[in-house]
């Protein structure tokens, strides 16, 4: 059963561009659509979050989404929105990039129930190979005039731009490699729109017109907004870079972390974008967050469902754990759950102190550790008076002057963590 996808899209605030005609075109029968993927990098981040979400909608529709790995424009490079070239890849590379992509395409897509609308992935190398330059110029180039692909934005900006270098004759032919990928799988799989990103409206409408000029039909193009944050920083960054969708690069914790440190006005359109909560249930909760603002009703569920959807549930509860452990109340059997990585990565640019492993196996008294061992306090008398207001913790257990630290107070046989007040930590790491 077909859903307005366009309609869909509307109250989400994801659409920027729409070719005339596209919304009647889609309500007529199952279409398919295309999104092209960079396969630059082994991982996906969370700037292609909102292509990804335009193709998982689309399935969620009742469509089939195709989502092309660009093998053959991954060793070109696509100008728009650069300023100058990236570099270029090799084919096992590429590969390997595009297996990891498949995965991760596959939190939010059916490529595999075997449905009519069930997903494809593609890449657009497996038909660019043989294709000879002389071909490529004498059956697609001479359809499109160098007026027409230099009247592009992308084109013009990087030719006139005052930090660019000018743009070499393989960046300037992306459009029209781009624009035969449309046409291509026009072709072969009945794919009648593209979408992507606004600043991809040359390259998508350059596809169409291929489309129009050979294929004597008509091809449909749909954009979305580029997401910027109301404080002018950039989406999809933080301090360490990209916001990665592999836990490898970014863990679960500090992809949970990124969500949850959403402001109010961008949380408010972000659940719209990057989660597949229907209308009612995002209205009810920003008039919930509305009426408490400092519960962050919004950010939690926001945070929920998109590390749910990519790192799953189990990840997502470790998330959550490793959260109530820095910023609330928890138990040391608690932290004792957290796994070493996820446990580092919650103290993360914490001071540590290295403690032999016998002086934990005699037991060492807490003064000692506060101070001697670990400079965490800076005199014993110091270290006396927090004890006797109640402001020291270990493993998030508060103690007195009569705190022994043992083997068993070691979190994954290494670790005991020190505490003072609620936000001043330091590590003891237990070696030999």
């Amino acid at each position: 059963m077909l859903h307005n996808f366009v309609q869909e899209l509307q109250w989400r605030g994801m659409i920027h561009d729409l070719m005339p005609e596209t919304e009647q075109h889609l309500n007529q029968s199952m279409r398919s659509a295309y999104v092209g993927f960079d396969p630059t990098a082994d991982s996906l981040h969370i700037g292609n979050l909102v292509p990804i979400m335009l193709l998982a909608h689309f399935q969620r529709c009742g469509h089939r989404p195709i989502a092309l790995v660009g093998g053959a424009t991954g060793m070109i490079g696509d100008p728009s929105g650069k300023s100058s070239e990236r570099q270029l890849l090799d084919e096992a590379t590429l590969r390997h990039n595009q297996e990891c992509v498949r995965e991760q395409l596959a939190q939010f897509l059916d490529f595999d129930s075997g449905k009519p609308n069930q997903g494809v992935m593609v890449n657009n190398y497996d038909w660019m190979k043989s294709f000879t330059f002389l071909d490529f110029i004498r059956d697609v180039g001479k359809h499109i005039t160098v007026n027409y692909m230099m009247a592009k934005d992308s084109v013009k900006n990087r030719i006139k731009g005052e930090e660019s270098d000018g743009m070499s004759f393989t960046e300037f032919t992306y459009q029209m490699v781009q624009g035969y990928d449309f046409l291509h799988l026009f072709r072969s799989h009945d794919c009648t729109l593209q979408m992507g990103g606004s600043d991809q409206w040359g390259n998508i409408t350059t596809g169409t017109e291929l489309i129009r000029r050979i294929g004597q039909s008509k091809g449909y193009a749909l954009t979305c907004p580029l997401i910027t944050k109301s404080d002018g920083s950039k989406f999809g960054k933080s301090e360490g870079g990209n916001i990665w969708l592999d836990a490898k690069r970014t863990s679960a914790y500090k992809f949970y972390q990124y969500w949850l440190n959403t402001s109010d006005q961008d949380a408010q359109s972000y659940i719209k974008i990057f989660t597949f909560l229907d209308r009612e249930t995002i209205e009810g909760l920003i008039q919930e967050h509305e009426q408490s603002p400092h519960l962050r009703l919004l950010q939690k569920r926001l945070a929920q469902e998109i590390t749910q959807t990519v790192h799953g549930e189990a990840q997502y509860n470790n998330a959550v754990l490793a959260s109530e452990i820095l910023f609330g109340k928890a138990t040391d059997q608690e932290l004792k759950r957290l796994d070493r990585e996820t446990f580092l990565e919650v103290f993360d640019g914490v001071p540590q102190a290295k403690i032999s492993r016998k002086k934990i196996e005699d037991g060492l008294g807490i003064v000692d550790a506060l101070v001697q061992e670990s400079s965490f306090l800076k005199s014993n008398g110091e270290a006396r008076r927090a004890l006797e207001q109640n402001s020291i913790s270990v493993n998030k257990t508060r103690v007195d002057q009569s705190c022994i630290l043992q083997e068993s107070d070691l979190i994954d046989d290494q670790f005991i963590l020190l505490q003072r007040g609620k936000k001043n930590y330091c590590l003891l790491k237990c070696g030999d």
